[in-house]
Parts: C-alpha cells; structure tokens; sequence
C-alpha cells in the first residue's frame, strides 16, 4: 500500500542534523529522531517524494527494505536472497551495490558489496535466466548495506545522485562549497529572510542561489533530472506530478536584495550562467568588485566563504586581518557570518564572534563565526 508510512534515513553532514530534523518537522514527517549525520523519520511514498524535493539539507534519502543478523559470508548471501528483487526493480534496469561495514567479520567494504550484487543477479537469473546490468556510474536503482556487528540493514536509495548535486550548477571556480553546506549554513544562521542578503566574495553563486531558493520558498531540488526512486517498480508517475505542482504552488514573496561580488571576473561570469540556470537572473544580482572597496548599507546581512590558496595574492594572516580591518570600517551596522577551515588565522580578524559554531566540509573542519559590526562603535571609531 502506498500510503502505509514506513521508516527513511535521510543523511546529511556533521552539525547539520537539528537543522535537517526541523526541516523534515516542517515538511510534516512524523517519528523524527537526529542521529550522527542523520535524521531518522517516518512517512509514506509521497512524503518521500516530496522529501527529495524540498529537503536543502539532507545528502540522500534511504528506505530500508529489510533488517536481518547474519554471522558470515554464506549467511548474508543467504538472506540476501530470500529478498525478491523482481518485485523491487525490472530486468531492463541497471544496478548498483554500495556497502559500509563496522564488523570484525565483514571488513571489506567492497567485497561485500560485491556479495549482495551477486545474490541479486542470482535472483533475477533464477527467475528469468537473465540477470540486470551493473551500472556502478548512473544506475536506475541504488541499494545499499549497512553492517554493524552482525546487523545487517538492506535499503534503496530514493535519490540517486546525492541531493548536493541541485542540478543548477553548470560550472564553478576553485574549490566551490557544497550546496548542502551552504543551505545549511543560512539556516543555522539567523537571518530573518526580510533583511538585504550579500556575499562579497560570492564565487560560482551557491551561497546566494541557496539564499534565494531559501528566500522565495523554492523547492530546492526542482532542477534534478531525475531521482533514485524513478526507477523503481512501484514508482507513482501521477503522484509525483502532483506533489511537484503542489511544492511549487508554495513560493513566497521576499521584498529584500540579494547581491554578491567577487574581484574575479571569471568567477562573476560563472556565478551569473549558475543563477541563469536557477531561473533567479530576476532575483540576485552580481557585479565585479573587490571586498576591500565594497561599502555595505547598514542593516544588510552579510555572509562569505573566504578563498584560500591560488585566489590569495597575501600571506594569509594579512589576508584575515585586512578582512577585519574591512569589516570595521565598511560593514557598519551589519550582521557578517563566515565560514572558514583556515580556523588558526580567524583571530587575525580582530573582532569578536558573537557566535562559532563547528562544522565539517567533506574532512575539512570548519568554523562559521557571526560577527556584529555596530554603526559608529567605539571599536570601529578607534581603528
């Protein structure tokens, strides 16, 4: 039955889980529960549909189909069996397998990947005498296989592709942030969604394009070409129509800016073709302009991703102190968020966050700091 509701984890990455708990909260999931990057919940086919849709800070979205114990190879095989995937996916479709393991039995990874892709095939070869192609690149269906110890979870991946990848994104300039991350990072932050919204050193735009989606109530993920659960035997064409009609019919108005600027002209071009695909060209405007010349108008919210490596012409301690030094005289009355992994030569800034809040970028830790910049302080007087 389509509408009985079953269990999904939806992962995401580290110090993101509240935020992705109260997104699912809002989107009407029931059973939340945070987890270490990942957020446990319950719902029907629909609400899954419409979770890939509209979730900006879950990574993918898996539905287990079967919990079992199994103590060696032979065993899992077994079980691994007794699952009838003709039931889940057809002949013509191509397959992937991905497997994590915490288990002194199974220890590779990969091995056992490669087990849970032969008893599928066997299945389908008993029934048919034909098995499915492996297309460990662009499946039309994805499983995996988590192993604790002797507990084994079997799912199917519901998005495919991980959900970071908004289908808006045509190019990008060195090291871009993680669309996830930076949804993320809005939402952690405390923007009121009224405020003027600015990034000065905006790169290929991820910043301000999730700002936007985020602003105008956007489905996040309306630009993907497609979703794991597409491929799937039971997948509801009708019914995904409908939720997509219904997501979009959900826009808000938003009467603030949102702007951005980066002294590099390649980055600009980029950025601007990036909103082009968005359809937000009428929604964010960017221009060509260093950080160190810009004068924001008080009451702006501001928020960055400072470049590192080949984009820096300065030692990087000069670098964060003229930031600061910028920051000063220039952002008065603004509220300034940044991110930086560069956490040892934040001080260099010379201002007091009057938040830090620890997150991860892939393996990167990271550090994402709000600054009050006050109009006419006795900090900003002095310098």
């Amino acid at each position: 039955m389509k509408n009985d509701n079953f269990y999904m984890l939806a992962k995401t990455m580290f110090g993101l889980e509240e935020i992705l708990a109260d997104e699912l909260r809002k989107l009407g999931a029931q059973n939340v529960k945070p987890m270490n990057r990942a957020v446990s919940f319950k719902g029907d086919t629909g609400f899954m549909y419409k979770a890939n849709l509209n979730l900006r800070t879950a990574l993918r979205i898996l539905k287990p189909i079967a919990h079992f114990q199994a103590h060696d190879e032979k065993e899992l095989y077994r079980k691994l069996c007794e699952i009838d995937w003709t039931e889940i996916f057809d002949l013509e479709a191509t397959f992937a397998t991905h497997a994590t393991t915490h288990s002194e039995v199974f220890t590779h990874s990969k091995y056992t990947s490669l087990v849970m892709k032969d008893a599928i095939a066997d299945t389908f070869r008993k029934k048919f005498d034909k098995r499915p192609n492996v297309d460990p690149e662009m499946p039309d269906v994805s499983i995996n296989l988590h192993i604790a110890k002797h507990t084994c979870t079997v799912s199917l991946d519901s998005s495919g592709d991980s959900l970071h990848k908004r289908g808006y994104k045509s190019d990008a300039v060195t090291a871009p942030m993680n669309e996830v991350l930076a949804a993320g990072l809005i939402l952690l932050s405390d923007w009121n969604k009224i405020s003027d919204f600015h990034d000065p050193m905006c790169g290929s735009g991820t910043i301000l394009i999730e700002a936007a989606l985020i602003a105008y109530n956007i489905p996040v993920n309306i630009f993907r070409e497609r979703f794991g659960f597409e491929g799937w035997k039971d997948f509801d064409k009708q019914l995904w129509g409908k939720i997509k009609e219904i997501s979009l019919d959900k826009e808000t108005l938003y009467t603030g800016r949102i702007t951005g600027s980066d002294n590099f002209q390649k980055a600009v071009r980029i950025c601007r073709k990036n909103i082009e695909n968005a359809l937000l060209f009428d929604k964010i405007k960017v221009k060509i302009e260093d950080f160190f010349d810009v004068v924001i108008e008080p009451g702006t919210f501001v928020m960055f991703n400072p470049p590192y490596g080949e984009r820096i012409d300065l030692e990087v301690n000069d670098f964060y102190e003229q930031v600061g030094t910028a920051l000063k005289h220039k952002y008065q009355g603004c509220s300034v968020w940044l991110i930086s992994s560069d956490i040892e030569n934040m001080k260099f800034i010379g201002l007091h966050p009057s938040r830090k809040i620890k997150v991860m970028n892939g393996k990167l830790e990271c550090s994402f700091r709000k600054f009050e910049v006050y109009e006419g302080s006795k900090k900003a007087k002095k310098q």
